[in-house]
């Protein structure tokens, strides 16, 4: 595909006030408003939908170890009651419009939101604003919602993919904080107080961290004016925005093994090894590699290990990327008999890639699978307010898709394959679960792995 014109290649030009930036060719507009908010905006004219999210720069891995959980534990609380409205009036008033009101809390980031019919488009902006500056931290709501987070702990204990998905990134960052639950642990949950939880809102929810994410068929004008409406007295002058975060450098240590016992009828294995973080050049081709290694259905490890052997039902890969470092893992689940050779024939095809790299055909696909994902992935306005939100704060600008198309296209099939040699000899980190015994019982591709 031929790079964008020069229309589209070009930066954001930044405008100060109502109108905001303007990207002609993606209907993308930014507006900076007093005390550091950002609201980003993009029209999709063919759409009947609004979304809308309010993104704090705030996620577990700003928890100190006593409050480990606390991000989480917030967004929960900030639903029960806000001065105005009660958990039942919130409740009512988002399903008496048919929308969707809810939120989500990762390492680095927690994301409010709504989705409305663009009529509802006010509405929707007045109940994710009154959650998220004035829901209230009283104490009969904590101890309610910490039920409720206790047993969300015990659902992600009762499915083997998600406890493992945390147990490896434990494996693979240790005691650095990406390395550490989003969910917290029953004992810092059980011992978090209402001053606590009060405290971390009011010291982190401040304008400075916050972008205004909307996208469907809206006007940014519109949307300007209600944020300025809603956000009110907060909007106090002297503060810029928080810029993107660029970690705090190298992750300490090596990636280790982690086992957790267990009775079931299928062990599953997590195996990979650590990257720089989302600001890496080769990133591009780091998602190539990905897609080849076991994004779809013709990916190696899924031939190998599904389609030519019959080893495993679920297997692939998959990359995830903070500030400062990343993992790229492979996970497969399958009969404990099966175990072994479903380590070997993985390690055989990580071993064989970092070696001779993937082929031509291999880059192909794996480049046109991501194009393809890429567009299908942004056919709603919900996706669409996603990636504003998530660009503006993890890189503080905004590429077109014609943009992020061509960088996928320009990946050569050299430099997959550069990343695949520099990444695949690194040490690998492990997670088993399962029936096992003991390190000792393990392939010894995962014995060499330190414990």
């Amino acid at each position: 595909m031929p790079r964008p014109p020069a229309a589209d290649a070009a930066a954001l030009r930044r405008v100060r006030g109502g109108g905001g930036t303007v990207d002609k060719s993606t209907a993308i507009r930014r507006t900076d408003l007093p005390g550091g908010l950002r609201v980003v905006t993009e029209h999709i004219p063919h759409v009947h939908s609004a979304s809308v999210g309010v993104w704090v720069n705030v996620g577990s891995r700003d928890e100190g170890r006593s409050v480990a959980g606390a991000a989480h534990f917030l967004e929960h609380l900030l639903f029960k009651a806000t001065p105005t409205r009660t958990a039942v009036q919130i409740a009512q008033a988002v399903d008496a419009v048919g929308g969707e009101l809810n939120a989500f809390t990762s390492r680095e980031h927690t994301c409010y939101y709504a989705h409305v019919l663009d009529s509802d488009l006010a509405l929707a902006v007045d109940l994710v604003a009154d959650v998220v500056l004035r829901g209230q931290c009283f104490a009969d709501d904590v101890e309610i919602e910490r039920d409720v987070v206790l047993e969300e702990i015990a659902m992600r204990d009762d499915d083997p993919e998600d406890t493992l998905g945390d147990v490896f990134l434990s494996a693979m960052f240790g005691d650095h904080p990406v390395g550490r639950p989003v969910i917290g642990s029953v004992d810092s949950i059980s011992a978090m107080t209402r001053t606590q939880l009060h405290s971390f809102h009011l010291r982190r929810y401040t304008p400075d961290r916050m972008v205004v994410a909307v996208a469907g068929n809206i006007d940014h004008r519109e949307v300007v004016a209600l944020v300025r409406e809603h956000f009110g007295p907060r909007l106090v002058r002297g503060r810029s925005p928080v810029p993107p975060r660029k970690g705090a450098g190298r992750v300490p240590g090596r990636p280790t093994l982690q086992l957790v016992k267990r009775d079931a009828e299928q062990t599953h294995l997590s195996l990979g090894v650590r990257t720089p973080g989302r600001h890496w050049e080769e990133r591009w081709a780091l998602s190539v590699l990905n897609t080849a290694l076991g994004g779809g259905l013709s990916s190696r490890l899924f031939q190998q290990i599904r389609e030519t052997r019959g080893l495993a039902y679920s297997v692939y890969s998959t990359v995830d990327t903070f500030a400062d470092s990343g993992a790229l893992s492979i996970y497969a689940g399958c009969l404990p008999e099966r175990f072994d050779e479903v380590v070997r024939v993985t390690t055989d095809v990580l071993a064989e890639v970092a070696r001779d790299g993937i082929t031509d055909e291999e880059c192909r696909i794996a480049k046109g699978s991501l194009r393809g994902g890429l567009v299908l992935g942004l056919e709603d306005s919900a996706s669409r307010m996603n990636r504003l939100g998530r660009s503006e704060l993890n890189y503080g600008q905004h590429r077109t898709i014609a943009e992020t198309l061509a960088r996928i296209d320009e990946v050569t099939l050299d430099d997959v394959n550069a990343v695949a040699r520099q990444l695949l000899t690194r040490p690998f980190g492990a997670a088993v679960l399962g029936p096992v015994r003991n390190r000792r019982s393990l392939p010894r591709p995962l014995q060499t792995i330190a414990g």
